[in-house]
């Protein structure tokens, strides 16, 4: 037990030292003991009555010394403490410390310091110590950091902070850390804060010093005569020096803001170059580059690199080292230097990939766009054989060719390969053979220029071809079938005629019709594939078309493919024949269900694509206008990449035989083309397949409202808006009629079917069997002529040169063309204005007399 004041309770003890052992004795107290037991046996011994009187002096003795330590106890002059805060150890390390500690008490009052606390703030004994607050009170330069400091003390918080003192009398003043923290975490240790002083001048001058060294340095390398700048490993400029910043017209600021990257100075493929040399790790490599630097102004420089880069322990790159040696002098004033430069900018700048190869095919030195090529073919820092660059099937070539140029051979055949990577990729290689006695170690040079646009554009304009002379071809068998279909529709009309439906022969006869029809869909197919079909167009809502087909497409796809239709908000409207685009549609979802025989789903979606919009899409031959597009995707097997060219073509189908005529995508593509639209297909193998369709936005035009006669025939063009309402309206039961009618057609057989067909409906009929014959029977008939019926396509003398010159001697007179092609195959000869009716062939006996009633009717 010993008496301590309040200064000594709130010594700070360490932590991290253990207590020594407790000063007071156990022997002292065992004597103590030992003293009191033999007083009492002593007592014992004299008697009851006469021990009395000592024994109770003695506890009174006792129980007053008790007494009284139990009064100084409660008033606090002893008290019970740890003895180990007397630890002269520990307290010897709070106050021989170098920094200036101090312990403040709730109210702020300074319950501990130690020596270099006073030496610090000034106090010239432990009488004079003051709190921090109080020692740089008035001083503004501290006190914003001081009253931070007391805010934490208060909160119980640890706070930091670093303040300027200024001298006196002109001295240079000091810098000074201070920090507070709780003395404790207890709830009574918290109340008390530990401060801490420690004078930092000496490492602030240090550090001062460094980074006045280092301005010097940067200002020195800032002005030096020649640039020099720093890369990354991610490309951007970590640094560059104010001279060449000045060579290029940037300023320092904005490219030590960042975002200003290698490629942005330097001209060309350049900075391929310097990302592509060899990694070896744990080495530091130095190569020499002549490149231009390009200007703000986008002007260039010729500029010599020295390119240091340093590789770590994993062969990735730090940033570099680069000195830059202008060369823009060199060009005026030594005339060898300059016919260097200009080679190096040649050698650099040119379109092709050069490089000087080892008879094994290692680079030894290669120009900017071959660095770039390598880069772009995915190839490492590493591969510096150029036959890695060559697809492996193709690389036994370039061998060869390396090896004849080894042997000296002059004048070897330009290699095109296929380049390595992911993507197709195509490359041209020239390779010209180096003089041995000049340069032992490289044994041809190789110039290369990749031909993969100009392939695709080859195989795209041949795809065309191949696609405009299948069509022509299409279009021609379509024509010649129309005509046999014809005479073959018409001699069976007749048969049907003469036979009734209980002669044994009407079946026969029926199937012979049937199988024509059958026979003239197919016909059709191949002029939709052509593109000389009679089209039919109107202003259509590709909404509401497409939600009238959802429930006959429902119906052809089945119960195991699930319909999805996703319609575009405010289509624009398109001019396409209606008829026409179901068949598009149609011809696509029965192809998506066969690609998915045990289910999927079919999307059809629709879409507004502007200008814009069309222009970023990667579809070739599209021009950038307003489409509506259609998608029909599905979720079936694809389509290989091999057979993806060759899905339009006429007659090419995957199907097994029997199965498919392979004219449903041809007619597809041929109904879209026709229309003014454009269609591509993207396709993987079991990824599914989606067709992508655009259709031309239509703009609305005014229409002028011209009334004709009732009596004359339709213009051409109005006459294929009048088209669906003729057919639509019920066929007449009374097909006869009167009048003269010139048949011209160069067809002997079908002519005279044709022509007994029409006597045999009342008609007069005269045959002629070309234009120049149908001219001289026009001059003959004194009677007239009521109506001509001529084919358009006709040796000597045509349909349309026809009908100008017979409209020249009669304008009334009235005209029927009947032709294999579409009308727009020859409308563009007809003279502006002309007016005629049209009907396309193949057609019936029913169809050809109702024909010719309804145009006399109209007419007369």
């Amino acid at each position: 037990m010993t008496a301590e004041t309040d200064h000594d309770l709130s010594r700070e003890p360490v932590a991290a030292h253990e207590p020594s052992p407790r000063s007071g004795s156990i022997v002292l107290v065992l004597l103590v003991a030992a003293g009191l037991v033999a007083v009492a046996i002593g007592l014992m011994t004299l008697g009851r009555a006469q021990a009395q009187p000592y024994i109770l002096g003695i506890l009174a003795v006792l129980a007053m010394i008790g007494l009284f330590n139990l009064f100084a106890f409660a008033a606090g002059i002893i008290r019970f403490v740890d003895r180990s805060l007397d630890d002269p150890v520990m307290g010897r390390i709070a106050d021989h410390a170098f920094d200036g500690l101090a312990v403040t008490d709730p109210r702020g009052h300074v319950v501990y310091s130690n020596a270099a606390y006073l030496t610090l703030t000034g106090a010239s004994g432990p009488q004079d110590v003051r709190p921090v607050e109080r020692v740089f009170i008035g001083n503004p330069d501290v006190s914003e950091a001081v009253f931070r400091l007391l805010k934490a003390a208060r909160e119980g918080k640890r706070q930091q902070e670093e303040v300027r003192i200024s001298g006196q009398d002109g001295s240079h003043g000091r810098w000074l850390r201070m920090r507070v923290r709780p003395l404790g975490t207890g709830k009574r240790e918290a109340k008390y804060a530990v401060w801490s002083i420690a004078d930092i001048t000496r490492d602030r001058e240090r550090q001062e010093d460094v980074f006045q060294e280092l301005q010097h340095a940067i200002e020195y390398l800032d002005h030096a005569p020649c640039g020099f700048f720093s890369v990354n490993p991610a490309g951007e400029l970590a640094y560059v020096n104010a001279t060449l910043a000045n060579w290029l017209d940037y300023d320092l600021a904005e490219i030590g803001s960042g975002g200003l990257k290698l490629a942005d100075i330097v001209s060309g493929d350049g900075a391929s170059l310097l990302s592509a040399i060899v990694a070896v790790p744990g080495e530091v490599k130095t190569e020499v580059f002549d490149i231009d630097l390009r200007m703000r102004t986008g002007k260039t420089m010729p500029v010599r690199l020295y390119h240091k880069l340093a590789f770590g322990a994993d062969g990735a790159p730090g940033p570099s080292r680069t000195l830059v040696i202008s060369r823009a002098r060199d060009e005026r004033s030594d005339p060898d230097r300059a016919a260097e430069v200009r080679f190096m900018r040649f050698f650099d700048h040119t379109p092709m990939a050069i490089a000087t190869v080892e008879r094994g095919g290692n680079v030894v030195r290669a120009n900017a766009r071959y660095a770039k090529l390598a880069q772009g073919l995915g190839l490492d820092s590493a591969s510096k054989s150029i036959f890695r660059a060559v697809n492996a099937r193709d690389r036994h070539l370039l061998i060869a060719a390396i090896n004849q140029a080894a042997e000296n051979q002059a004048d070897i055949a330009p290699v095109e390969v296929a380049l390595e990577g992911t993507k197709e990729r195509w490359g041209q290689f020239f390779v010209t053979p180096v003089d041995a006695a000049e340069n032992e170690a490289e044994a041809a040079i190789v110039h290369m220029l990749e031909t993969t646009e100009r392939r695709a554009l080859e195989n795209q304009i041949n795809q065309s071809q191949k696609m405009e002379t299948v069509g022509q071809l299409a279009g021609g068998i379509a024509h010649d079938f129309n005509n046999v279909l014809s005479a073959i529709m018409m001699a069976n009309d007749f048969l049907l005629n003469a036979h009734k439906p209980t002669d044994p022969s009407f079946q026969d006869i029926m199937q012979i019709k049937q199988n024509a029809t059958r026979a003239a869909t197919l016909v059709r197919q191949l002029l939709a594939f052509s593109r000389r079909q009679t089209l039919r167009p109107q202003v259509l809502d590709l909404g509401d078309a497409l939600s009238d087909l959802t429930m006959l497409l429902r119906r052809l796809i089945g119960e195991k493919v699930k319909l999805d239709l996703i319609h575009g908000r405010d289509l624009w409207p398109v001019k396409v024949d209606v008829s026409q685009f179901e068949q598009v549609i149609v011809n696509l979802a029965v192809n998506a269900r066969d690609a998915m025989p045990d289910g999927g789903k079919l999307i059809i979606r629709t879409a507004n694509v502007a200008t814009d919009e069309a222009g970023k899409l990667a579809y070739k031959g599209m021009p950038a206008a307003d489409y509506v597009r259609i998608e029909v995707a599905d979720t079936g097997t694809g389509i290989p990449a091999d057979i993806r060219d060759k899905i339009f073509e006429p007659f090419f189908s995957t199907k097994e035989v029997g199965k498919g005529t392979g004219l449903g995508l041809s007619t597809v593509y041929g109904i879209v083309k026709q229309t003014g639209g454009f269609i591509y297909v993207d396709s993987e193998p079991g990824q599914g397949t989606s067709f992508h369709i655009f259709l031309p936005r239509h703009h609305a035009e005014p229409e002028v409202q011209v009334e004709q006669p009732a009596a004359v025939a339709a213009t051409n063009g109005a006459a294929k808006d009048a088209a669906p309402a003729a057919a639509e309206a019920k066929p007449r039961t009374d097909l006869t009629g009167q009048g003269t009618i010139l048949l011209v057609e160069d067809e002997e057989g079908l002519r005279a079917l044709n022509a007994r067909g029409l006597r045999s409906r009342g008609y007069t009929v005269v045959e002629a069997e070309n234009g120049v014959e149908a001219m001289e029977v026009l001059e003959e008939q004194s009677g007239g002529i009521d109506l001509v019926v001529s084919d358009v396509v006709m040796p000597e003398m045509d349909g349309p040169t026809l009908l100008k010159a017979m409209r020249e001697k009669n304008p009334d007179i009235r005209f029927i063309f009947v032709s294999g092609y579409a009308e727009d195959a020859f409308e563009k000869s007809l003279p502006e204005g002309q007016q005629f009716d049209f009907l396309p062939k193949p057609f019936t006996l029913s169809q050809l007399v109702a024909a010719v009633k309804e145009t006399m009717t109209k007419q007369g």
